[in-house]
């Protein structure tokens, strides 16, 4: 690997770890780097999915604040999430075509106008105030934790917009369990795509402490944004996922 390559992917790392720290989506930024320089399609998706997780890790860590007091609800998605993550792994090592292609783009685009409208959607439907989530909470951590072993790029838009609108909570603490999912997830995949998938060790040598600290700088740069603009954020990104994606 030349020091152009190292570099290149260095900074792929380091802005996906801040990407998905902020929103997620970071795969987006990464997975394209690694098919530039000629790596396979499913090779790149099981190396990608392995060289995320510190960043994923260092996003948790930066939110331990607005992690305060939210064991209960963590632990309970988090199982959700897992049962979720490892369907999806699953499918993937099982069925490596693009099996949701063609509605990827459209479900991430809705999730980000969903997330637009969550204070509305939220007042309509309700959501957990202090209580237990509800089993629609639960429904779609699964089927987020399903799409994000399977593909993850738009993963975190879709967690939010689940957890923002079922959830009564401010949204930098609801963001902050969106990342605690988003490890559990990186977790289950990373571990199966290590053990079964095509991973290149070399490229994930490069990617990870850059990812890390990228994941870091995030939630650094989430923190100093308000509510209303953080949710800015979420959406524009996603929808510009959405657009990319169908643009593949």
């Amino acid at each position: 690997m030349s020091p152009a390559e190292l570099f290149f992917l260095a900074g792929s790392g380091l802005l996906a770890g801040v990407v998905n720290a902020l929103a997620g989506g970071g795969t987006l930024v990464s997975f394209p780097a690694l098919l530039a320089l000629g790596y396979p399609s499913l090779t790149a998706s099981v190396t990608n999915a392995v060289a995320l997780w510190p960043g994923y890790l260092g996003g948790v860590l930066g939110y331990r604040a607005e992690l305060r007091g939210q064991r209960r609800r963590a632990v309970a998605l988090g199982a959700t999430a897992l049962a979720g993550a490892a369907a999806g792994s699953a499918l993937l090592l099982v069925t490596p075509g693009r099996l949701f292609e063609s509605i990827v783009p459209w479900l991430v685009g809705f999730a980000s106008l969903a997330l637009l409208a969550q204070p509305w959607l939220r007042a309509r439907l309700g959501g957990a105030a202090g209580g237990p989530p509800s089993r629609l909470v639960h429904a779609g951590v699964f089927l987020g934790g399903c799409y994000g072993a399977y593909f993850n790029g738009g993963m975190g838009v879709l967690l939010l917009t689940v957890l923002g609108v079922f959830l009564h909570d401010g949204l930098h603490r609801v963001n902050a369990v969106r990342a605690v999912l988003a490890l559990v997830i990186s977790t289950v995949s990373a571990g199966a795509y290590s053990l079964f998938g095509d991973v290149r060790w070399a490229a994930v040598a490069v990617i990870a402490p850059a990812s890390l600290a990228g994941g870091f700088l995030g939630t650094r740069l989430a923190r100093l944004l308000s509510a209303k603009v953080l949710r800015g954020v979420v959406v524009a990104f996603g929808l510009g996922v959405a657009v990319a994606l169908a643009l593949r």
